[in-house]
């Protein structure tokens, strides 16, 4: 019986790892069709397209698409751009967020429910929806620069940056799992006499990994793929992000599929790093939580 059980045990480990190695493969392939596509001219990449040899490095295989791709549009500043913006808007909506979570849970003050649901009726409402009185507004606020007060948020890294910290989602995902965070710990917090922001720094957020690393590739999808609002916002090319820089590719008749493929590569490649690097932090992070007797 015990032969039986550990055959039945291996077969179940074996069809999860076949359907997980399947998952990947599935996941894989528009990765790897973009990134062999990005290495053949244009004729070749529309023929292969009929057969597997779209993934695979044959024929007429080289560089020059990734030249003329940087040859046509700044890829480098576009890149750079919004790392930038989406990495101090992801650090900024993981602070604000979760410490706007930590009063909802912790904190006794009146009117949180009230708050609370409205903030979860927002959930509700497209971005696209409120983008026309955000315009307006951006262009009318008041800024103080190094060149003193200034007019309108037009054409600055701060317009991509601030509307978009304060998140209902993430404080929504942040108050879920900070209500099943345990209570106990709270307490004896409170009566070794660590302050609120001591408890949110030194006991809630170090136990927060999965949520943390959640909400931030949550939000590093959502900024990093702005198209809309920057393209609204900005006019200037030194603070474009990547995706309006798209539009260098395919404004025109005959789209150079070479170089779209090559531009995408190149910036899908901070994607996943920042996935990947996530990915072990939120690994550790579960690994390590748990209360120690």
């Amino acid at each position: 019986m015990a032969a039986v059980s550990h055959d039945n045990r291996g077969l179940r480990l074996a069809a999860r790892y076949a359907a997980l190695i399947l998952v990947a493969i599935i996941f894989i392939f528009p990765l790897l069709f973009m990134a062999m596509s990005s290495l053949k001219p244009d004729q070749q990449l529309l023929n292969d397209t009929n057969s597997l040899r779209a993934f695979l490095p044959v024929g007429d295989i080289s560089f020059q698409n990734y030249w003329d791709a940087f040859d046509r549009a700044p890829i480098g500043v576009f890149v750079l751009n919004s790392v930038l913006i989406t990495g101090a808007t992801v650090l900024l909506t993981l602070f604000v967020c979760s410490l706007a979570a930590f009063s909802f849970v912790f904190l006794d003050w009146k009117g949180k429910e009230v708050i609370f649901s409205i903030l979860l009726a927002t959930l509700i409402i497209p971005y696209e929806t409120i983008f026309i009185p955000l315009l307006l507004m951006a262009s009318q606020l008041p800024w103080i620069g190094t060149e003193g007060l200034e007019i309108g948020w037009l054409n600055t890294y701060r317009v991509q940056i601030i509307p978009f910290i304060a998140d209902g989602l993430s404080i929504f995902l942040f108050v879920q799992y900070f209500r099943d965070l345990p209570r106990e710990l709270i307490e004896a917090s409170r009566v070794e006499g660590a302050s609120w922001w001591m408890i949110y720094r030194k006991v809630v957020m170090p136990l927060s990994g999965p949520v943390i690393a959640t909400a931030a590739i949550l939000k590093f999808l959502f900024m990093y793929n702005q198209y809309l609002w920057p393209l609204m916002v900005v006019q200037e090319e030194a603070i474009r992000p990547v995706m309006v820089g798209l539009g260098y590719f395919t404004d025109q008749l005959n789209v150079p599929w070479g170089e779209v493929m090559a531009y995408l590569t190149v910036i899908t490649v901070p994607v996943l790093a920042f996935y990947l690097s996530l990915q072990r932090v939120f690994i550790a992070s579960v690994a390590s939580t748990g209360v120690k007797g």
